[in-house]
């Protein structure tokens, strides 16, 4: 499977009942990365959360539901979409 078509960019969760900020860096198809960050507009992570990217993805843990579906991913499936 080719990672050209995915990188991965931040997601920031307010756990509401806990008071707690859950920070995550998400899978998410590199055009949609570039595209968002010239028109603003949201992206959806393959875990399906959709957000609009604000952050260093670099500085946080990767979220595991992403990286465990895009590791199931057959080669060619990424640029499907």
């Amino acid at each position: 499977m080719s990672d050209q078509n995915f990188g991965t960019q931040l997601e920031e969760r307010v756990l509401l009942d806990q008071g707690d900020h859950e920070r995550f860096s998400h899978y998410v198809q590199k055009n949609k990365i570039v595209e968002s960050a010239v028109m603003g507009n949201a992206v959806v992570a393959l875990c399906g959360k959709v957000w609009i990217p604000s952050r260093d993805p670099q500085k946080f843990p990767v979220c595991p539901t992403c990286k465990e579906i895009y590791e199931g991913l057959k080669p060619g499936d990424d640029e499907s979409k």
